[in-house]
């Protein structure tokens, strides 16, 4: 396309007539006005934070639920609600949210502990000092104005990853920080997906947080398809969605383990595809268009970002998929998996390592693993593709790329 089509082509696009009046609104760091079917966890959440507004520190909180079901966004409008009132009130009170996925941010202690003494204003740098020395900048930076008594509540979304990168020692270290700090109380807010998180860590560490609980349950169909209405009122032009198309994207979600997050971003990408076709309505095939690509863009950026033994299990997934209608079993998989080892020269890692590969693969939505019983043969796993098998000669070439073969 030369320069002049491609003027064109951006003069016809501003021409037309869009499908979106605020795509914003189906993106992830969006918080709405009102939150549908999260009455009761936020009205649990905003009880355990109230004693913030008479100056008391709250107990520490753990927030549990699968991906999608509003765990982060209805964190963040309480604790946003909860900030607009202490600023009305001239309550001190400083709210700190680290996404602990980034391993940027949330990859060792030192970081973790660096990152937030940046929000208040203390720049450490992101490497060189010991630990301790670290947390002793952090307390000068948040000891500052002692006369006032403050509250600090430290959201720290999806927890379990940080502690599986740098161990459970760190919550106690935060835990026991007010002990060294004058006039400023310290809560931590841990938002997970894993509903066993806490019973991996140490006893002492748990004893520490004293924590109150609250479980996200996964939304049903019907509550889907309300958030969906809810949001294409404000996202869309009026009589853009064909009929079926809300209910399509929620039963869509539904199966994903109520994924509301899922159904969002599936309504956006049909109608960025939709856009691109030059049609002024979001049909049903725009659906499944939009899933496919979803999950084909998911699974290629698992491919390029994780090592080589992870590429190779997936890629004996795959194949046995192609070779077998019924679902997979472990056993099967490591005689495939052992012999792509073998042609890229690769030590093959043990059953019980790969077991977890396919657990983390479970967690990502690529996969979904079933542990059974086989008696006194003992356990193992079926293995099942959640991602279209449409998609999945596609990927199958993109990670043979990857590793040569």
């Amino acid at each position: 396309m030369g320069e002049k089509d491609l003027s064109n082509f951006f003069k016809t696009y501003l021409e037309k007539e869009p499908i979106f009046i605020n795509k914003q609104v189906l993106q992830l760091n969006y918080t709405p006005e009102a939150i549908p079917h999260r009455e009761e966890q936020i009205n649990y959440l905003a009880g355990v934070l109230a004693p913030v507004l008479r100056l008391d520190k709250p107990s520490n909180l753990f927030i549990y639920g699968k991906t999608g079901t509003g765990k982060t966004l209805s964190a963040k409008y309480v604790t946003n609600q909860l900030l607009k009132i202490a600023v009305e009130k001239d309550i001190l009170l400083k709210i700190v949210y680290v996404n602990c996925k980034l391993k940027r941010v949330a990859d060792t202690e030192y970081r973790l502990i660096a990152h937030i003494a940046g929000e208040f204003g203390k720049e450490i740098p992101p490497t060189g000092l010991p630990t301790d020395e670290v947390y002793k900048l952090f307390i000068e930076a948040i000891n500052q104005n002692k006369e006032n008594k403050k509250i600090i509540i430290l959201v720290l979304d999806e927890i379990d990853q940080l502690v599986k990168r740098v161990g459970d020692q760190l919550l106690y270290n935060l835990t026991r920080l007010s002990s060294e700090l004058k006039n400023i109380e310290i809560s931590i807010i841990g938002i997970s997906n894993d509903l066993l998180f806490m019973d991996n860590v140490d006893s002492r560490v748990r004893s520490s947080l004293c924590e109150e609980e609250a479980l996200f349950p996964p939304y049903n169909a019907i509550q889907i398809q309300d958030i969906l209405r809810q949001r294409s009122k404000i996202c869309f032009k009026e009589g853009v969605l064909d009929d079926g198309v809300i209910e399509k994207c929620a039963a869509h979600a539904a199966r994903e383990h109520g994924d509301a997050r899922r159904a969002l971003e599936l309504l956006r990408v049909a109608g960025e595809l939709a856009e691109r076709k030059n049609k002024v309505k979001i049909s049903m095939e725009d659906i499944d268009e939009a899933e496919e690509k979803i999950e084909r863009d998911k699974v290629v950026d698992v491919v390029h970002t994780q090592p080589k033994q992870f590429q190779l299990t997936l890629l004996s997934i795959l194949t046995l998929v192609e070779q077998n209608k019924k679902p997979l079993v472990t056993g099967d998989l490591y005689d495939v998996y052992k012999d792509y080892c073998l042609k890229v020269g690769l030590k093959p890692i043990t059953q019980r390592r790969l077991s977890d590969i396919i657990a983390e693969f479970d967690m990502l939505g690529i996969i979904r693993a079933k542990v059974i019983s086989k008696g006194r043969y003992g356990r193992t796993r079926e293995i099942r593709l959640a991602i279209p098998p449409s998609t999945v000669e596609n990927i199958k070439s993109v990670l043979k790329e990857s590793l040569n073969l």
